[in-house]
């Protein structure tokens, strides 16, 4: 009987995680991608992490302009954080990419405003707040706006806690804090996420109020409709959940993080 040599297994295990990133949606790869990227070029020392991080006086003083787009995908790894690392980049992953081929499914230039929108927050508030790194605030704000989306679907936590999705930013906030000492950044996310939804969706559904928000045209000559131009202001069609709960929620329905099909990782 002939086995397959591990250099073979290797080679295609390598291909199936190629072909898995390059099926990823535009935004959510390379906001992904980049995020490991940049961590991992830190935490091997190819790049100081010193020259990747947020910070105002080398950004304005020094014009070191690169700050505000590394400090987004740059997080320091390190054994106190390299948990809380992976848990947020899952949920950028999740989040991220149920945004893009969900509810912007037809509208990628809506969801590519919505994340420079979340990101210039983020910087401003980064840079009053002294904060260093926004990996925190812009997936928060991403998972934020899903969640309001999807209010009212029942998601599945750690242990088999259940809750309506409108509760998760806050459950992970507390999360953060009893176990990681920290949240401040979660919270400034939460900020963020809930302007957006207020500004597009909420106070001009809600409140009768002036679209606030609008997409430039030139975002829509770079990735157009696939239908015609929703504009911002207007809810996105949510998916019908699949009885029983969510169709995906933190883990999905029955699942939880790091979950596969129904197999739990406590």
């Amino acid at each position: 009987m002939v086995y397959p040599s591990s250099q073979h297994t290797k080679e295609e295990t390598m291909g199936d995680l190629g072909q898995w990133f390059n099926s990823l949606p535009p935004m959510t790869k390379y906001w992904f991608g980049g995020t490991l990227s940049f961590s991992l070029i830190g935490r091997f020392g190819l790049i100081g992490g010193e020259w990747l991080i947020l910070q105002y006086r080398p950004l304005f003083h020094g014009f070191q302009l690169w700050r505000p787009f590394t400090s987004l995908f740059f997080y320091p790894i390190g054994p106190a954080t390299g948990f809380h690392f992976l848990i947020m980049v899952y949920a950028l992953y999740k989040y991220s990419l149920r945004l893009e081929t969900g509810h912007f499914g037809r509208n990628p230039a809506d969801y590519l405003f919505m994340l420079l929108f979340n990101w210039l927050c983020c910087v401003i508030f980064g840079l009053i707040g002294g904060m260093t790194t926004l990996m925190d605030p812009m997936v928060l704000s991403v998972l934020y706006v899903w969640c309001q989306l999807n209010k009212d679907v029942i998601v599945s936590f750690w242990f088999g806690f259940r809750f309506k999705a409108m509760y998760l930013p806050y459950v992970l906030v507390g999360f953060n804090f009893i176990f990681f000492y920290g949240g401040f950044n979660m919270l400034l996310g939460i900020i963020v996420g809930h302007l957006y939804y207020f500004l597009t969706i909420r106070y001009p559904q809600d409140f009768g109020g002036a679209t606030l928000l609008h997409t430039p045209e030139i975002l829509y000559k770079f990735f157009p409709d696939q239908r015609g131009a929703s504009g911002f202001g207007q809810a996105p069609t949510a998916p019908r959940p699949a009885a029983g709960g969510d169709t995906g929620g933190w883990g999905g329905g029955q699942r939880g993080i790091f979950r596969g099909q129904g197999h739990t990782l406590n």
